[in-house]
């Protein structure tokens, strides 16, 4: 059996949480692991099957949200032969496989009430019955669940039943977002370069530049640590060379492309840049002749706004980039996109932060 992947990071938020799963390894009770997507989630369930008692037998995945309904009844519980059409011989479902190991059931908030009641019983008594079957089977399965979604509120919805997450929620461990642990953000660019770099054929990772290195921790990243090792990846393809520190990261993948994905300036990209007004100093532009050119108007208020903070800024990017409510990565990519370079700085001791 393959021994579970490391989880990244030695922040504090984390530490608690991983602590949290290793307390609760030892007592076999269902329990459910929540946070946002790319947390991390399933590498938690697997920390918890395999520190606990069970950890030499079956450590079982299905994911709810990717199978249609009459699929996932199926693949929990099996069938018999005979039982749909198609079905022309006996199927082993994932419960019956785990037996005497632990089944991960991610993305839960997606299960129909049906399935949900045929979950609880199997909760409740350890039985079931295949699908087109008579015979009730037992098993022995430590369930280990995981969401994004708020089951509470849909449980107060009537979108999910209250027993069963009674029953699920001998206790929650929530993994924090990556924007919660930034002490993290470094270890893990690092770890995940170095595995690219062995992808990519090359003798050795040069590392990142300070800038770089900067841009990634500047990121809230939204995606959490999946969303992190796209962006590691990407950049070092791009970047494509061993002999010098990788200087470019590249967060959003579309930022180069014209249209409604990238390209000349557009309203969303004035909403990005003016995301609070109030924080701007330039207010709005004076009256115009009419009719005009939106997309240009557009554009130049935004350039403006840019050249004003940069100006502020004293020309420092950094600087200019938390005047404007944004990441550095973000301003470096406006700036590409409206081709505006910095000037040498205007001799200030002391710029506005």
């Amino acid at each position: 059996m393959n021994a579970p992947q490391t989880i990244i990071g030695q922040s504090p938020a984390l530490s608690a949480a991983l602590d949290h799963l290793s307390a609760l390894a030892t007592i076999d009770r269902p329990v459910l692991v929540i946070g946002e997507r790319g947390t991390g989630k399933e590498l938690g369930a697997e920390r918890l099957h395999f520190l606990s008692s069970r950890w030499s037998e079956q450590f079982i995945k299905v994911n709810c949200g990717a199978i249609t309904e009459s699929l996932l009844e199926s693949e929990l519980f099996g069938h018999e032969a005979g039982a749909f059409t198609g079905a022309t011989k006996r199927h082993i479902g994932r419960f019956e496989r785990a037996d005497g190991g632990s089944l991960f059931l991610d993305e839960l908030g997606t299960m129909s009430l049906r399935l949900q009641e045929k979950l609880l019983r199997l909760i409740e008594y350890g039985e079931f019955e295949r699908v087109g079957g008579s015979s009730t089977l037992k098993v022995d399965v430590r369930i280990i669940a995981a969401t994004n979604a708020d089951l509470r509120g849909m449980a107060n919805n009537g979108q999910f039943r209250w027993d069963l997450l009674d029953r699920l929620t001998f206790d929650v461990v929530r993994l924090p977002p990556l924007r919660e642990r930034p002490g993290d953000i470094e270890e893990l660019a690092q770890h995940f370069a170095v595995r690219m770099s062995s992808d990519l054929g090359w003798s050795l990772f040069p590392g990142f530049t300070d800038e770089a290195m900067e841009t990634l921790k500047g990121c809230r990243w939204p995606g959490n640590v999946r969303e992190l090792k796209n962006a590691v990846e990407r950049s070092l393809f791009r970047w494509g060379r061993d002999d010098a520190a990788v200087d470019e990261v590249v967060v959003d993948p579309f930022a180069n492309f014209a249209g409604p994905f990238g390209g000349d300036s557009t309203a969303e990209d004035l909403a990005d840049v003016s995301d609070s007004p109030e924080r701007l100093s330039t207010g709005l532009p004076p009256r115009r002749d009419w009719p005009i050119d939106f997309q240009q108007c557009v554009t130049e208020y935004a350039k403006a706004i840019l050249l004003e903070a940069l100006e502020e800024a004293s020309q420092q990017q950094k600087v200019a980039a938390e005047l404007l409510g944004l990441s550095y990565d973000q301003l470096r990519g406006l700036m590409r996109k409206h081709d505006l370079r910095t000037r040498p700085p205007r001799r200030v001791s002391n710029p506005r932060k």
